[in-house]
């Protein structure tokens, strides 16, 4: 198995007797070869396919001549801004610069370009006129139709008609750019791939595109915000890929045209993906710098599944990832914490087991497999669907067999539980071993809010839901002889959050007798259902009429209510 990193420079391509690469994948992250990075699966996935592949990390942008210091590969460029947005990596909600990058050598920030995808494949295109580009990531991802962009304040056309890319590789690629590759290799142009789910293209001929559902265009959208909010919210409704329709926006004499998403992974494919031969870590040429921060979090850490049926508004891996859970096998994930135990750096903690949900190991119900997602009802929101399969029998399984290891001292779960989801089992067995095995004296947790008003617009079960959680807690950390926190996260300025909800949420902390160190400010990132209300005005699900904070003043307000006793927010509280 060849465990070394891909080639970065001619001369590792020389040592590699490689004349021509088949792909050269632009990226806005340094390279890190990690299966916690999306760079690293789809390079090592395509290397297993029998193609090669070269990599040119965080390019210098205003010189086109950084994109051609591989050549000009035989099939196409790969692009992706990274493992962030580029814009939420550079920017704070305050719209101002952040001063550190985690996905760069050092922590330096402003290695990448604002919108990166953008100015990558534009850069590319100035200089290989017709060399296939595909574009792929959570930038592309959630950028693939008509978006709003917070900080333009502006609603923008599809990253497809503002980049030269010729494909959009959206949501998680595995499928979608095996099946590109192996077009491209066969000699198919690249106008000509289509047909393939999980991407978008471009074309003037429609009468040649079947079955599909025409949104609103362009010119429309930007005439009524509530044409975007009704075009949003069918786009929403169609993001599973049993049930998801083809869907084609205009621009003029153009159309973007949105494929349904790909099929969810069996657990055979998720294991093959995670056992590829990954070198597990950054590239040397980085150790100069102080090596890549991002590294530390993901180490000795282990995914165990992808996807989120859990629908929080706010979020967007409904667009993304999609709602099906895809999971690894027990032997898959113990076979790749046995290697970590082997790595000099292993102190003896798994950092943490999850995914985007941490107890979430299977569908939500038996159909998903087959038929997928409801597509006008949520499976735990505004209360759990009764088809809801609640069980953490497997995840209690596999957790136990991760602390039998030899070296392994103890196993975290950090990557956030979802508590309705826990409290609807039956059985305490998972919230005991939890409580007992791993946490080390808080858990963290997400009930955003406490107004039910909020709470309905986030998405998020009713706020007794998450008091039943805390009582149940509580009595379990007693029944174990122990006194552990519950450490809440909590948000401010959601659309629907007025003064007297932000006030409801003060005196609720005050009674608790606890400040929260960190407060997010909700953050308006492309295709959400929350951002959609941000800009609108208007809930998509109802089309009724929102209350948004946008004033920076109320903003400021909202959050330093929540953080009440610090002294520097005295004077506004």
């Amino acid at each position: 198995m060849n465990r070394e990193f891909l080639p970065i420079s001619r001369e590792d391509m020389e040592k590699a007797k490689i004349e021509q690469l088949d792909f050269v994948y632009v990226i806005g992250d340094a390279y890190v070869d990690h299966p916690s990075f999306g760079h690293a699966i789809i390079s090592r996935l395509l290397q297993d396919r029998g193609h090669t592949v070269g990599i040119i990390s965080q390019p210098d942008w205003k010189d086109p001549k950084s994109i051609t210091v591989l050549g000009e590969p035989r099939l196409g460029f790969l692009v992706t801004a990274g493992n962030m947005d580029s814009m939420v990596n550079h920017y704070a909600v305050s719209k101002k610069h952040r001063q550190t990058d985690a996905y760069t050598p050092g922590g330096v920030m402003g290695k990448r370009p604002d919108r990166a995808v953008m100015v990558y494949c534009n850069l590319i295109r100035q200089v290989y006129k017709k060399t296939p580009i595909i574009a792929g990531g959570i930038e592309a991802s959630l950028r693939r139709m008509a978006h709003y962009d917070y900080w333009s304040n502006s609603l923008k056309r599809s990253l497809l008609m503002d980049c030269g890319a010729d494909l959009i590789s959206y949501g998680m690629g595995e499928r979608s750019i095996v099946e590109i590759a192996e077009a491209l290799d066969a000699g198919i142009n690249v106008k000509d791939i289509t047909y393939v789910a999980g991407t978008c293209y471009k074309t003037k001929q429609i009468d040649q595109v079947y079955d599909y559902e025409l949104l609103p265009s362009y010119r429309e959208l930007m005439q009524d915000k509530a044409n975007y909010a009704r075009s949003f919210y069918r786009q929403y409704c169609n993001t599973d890929p049993f049930s998801g329709k083809r869907m084609a926006e205009q621009y003029d004499t153009v159309y973007v045209i949105q494929n349904p998403p790909a099929k969810p992974l069996s657990q055979e494919e998720m294991d093959e993906i995670y056992a590829l031969p990954y070198c597990r870590t950054y590239h040397p040429s980085y150790e100069a710098a102080g090596g890549i921060p991002a590294i530390a979090e993901v180490k000795f850490s282990l995914v165990s599944n992808r996807g989120c049926f859990g629908g929080c508004n706010f979020c967007a891996l409904t667009f993304h990832q999609g709602r099906i859970v895809q999971t690894r096998s027990h032997e898959s994930i113990l076979e790749e914490a046995a290697k970590m135990t082997e790595d000099p750096e292993f102190k003896g903690y798994i950092h943490d087991v999850g995914g985007p949900t941490a107890n979430f190991r299977h569908p939500s119900c038996e159909k998903q497999l087959k038929a997928g997602v409801c597509k006008n009802r949520q499976c735990l929101f505004p209360t759990p669907c009764k088809n809801l399969k609640v069980s953490h029998k497997d995840y209690v399984k596999l957790l136990r067999k991760l602390r039998q290891l030899p070296k392994v001292k103890k196993v975290f779960v950090r990557s956030g539980i979802r508590f309705d989801y826990l409290i609807y089992d039956s059985s305490d067995e998972f919230l005991r071993e939890l409580v007992k095995y791993h946490i080390s004296g808080q858990l963290k947790v997400a009930p955003e809010h406490v107004s039910n008003r909020v709470l309905e617009k986030m998405g998020k079960p009713e706020h007794g839901v998450y008091l039943k959680f805390v009582e149940q807690y509580r009595k379990m950390n007693q029944e174990c002889g122990m006194d552990q926190y519950l450490v809440p996260y909590l948000m401010s300025s959601h659309p629907g959050c007025t003064m007297q909800d932000a006030v409801e949420l003060a005196e609720y902390l005050r009674d608790l007798g606890y400040m929260p160190e960190q407060v997010q400010d909700f953050y308006p990132t492309p295709s959400t259902i929350s951002t959609c209300m941000y800009y609108t005005g208007l809930d998509p699900r109802t089309m009724e009429p929102v209350y948004v904070p946008e004033n920076p003043h109320e903003k400021a307000l909202q959050r330093a209510l929540m953080q009440y006793r610090s002294p520097k927010n005295r004077k506004m509280v």
